[in-house]
């Protein structure tokens, strides 16, 4: 009976573990040019967090290059800018992101990405403008084997917050952050 007791508990956390790094996903619409469209949701350590983007695929380009410019404002997805709402704050290195509604961009490089935190919405992707940056903050910068043939943004809860991963072709940029 104790043992049952153990194994009931023990399938209860990883329940419990599962549930909250579960990621829902919602199809908005297919983009005009026909990279679809999602709105991602999550709850981490008590925070609901949502990121909207599209989906763009890589179609035999190679990122750095034919797509995602190295050295240009990249606003992480197609079509529209990338938003992410939070209703707890969230911290990202040494930036401090308050609760509501921001635009992620990335400037991307050969050797590193900086994510861009943006306090304007609701504007196309291509119109970012650098006088409503809230900050920007270093990402690590890894190689995919095999590449990501289509865009993905993620998040790996950790304790007390979690890792958003940006993935397309062989680039994979991640950054830890804390929720407030």
């Amino acid at each position: 009976m104790k043992k049952r007791m153990c194994l009931a508990a023990a399938i209860g956390i990883v329940s419990v573990v599962s549930l909250s790094s579960r990621q829902d996903i919602t199809f908005i619409h297919p983009g005009p040019g026909g990279s679809p469209h999602v709105l991602t949701q999550w709850t981490i350590t008590g925070a609901n967090v949502s990121i909207e983007y599209g989906r763009p695929y890589l179609k035999e380009r190679t990122v750095g290059q034919d797509i995602v410019p190295y050295g240009e404002v990249w606003r992480v997805g197609a079509d529209e800018a990338t938003t992410l709402i939070s209703d707890k704050a969230l911290v990202f290195g040494g930036l401090t992101l308050p609760a509501g509604g921001y635009t992620l961009w990335v400037l991307p490089a050969a050797d590193k990405w900086q994510l861009i935190v943006n306090n304007e919405t609701g504007q196309f992707g291509t119109d970012y403008n650098s006088d409503f940056d809230l900050g920007r903050v270093d990402m690590k910068l890894e190689t995919l084997n095999p590449p990501a043939q289509q865009h993905t943004i993620s998040i790996d809860p950790v304790p007390g917050g979690g890792i958003l991963r940006i993935e397309f072709g062989a680039a994979k940029a991640t950054i830890p952050f804390t929720v407030k």
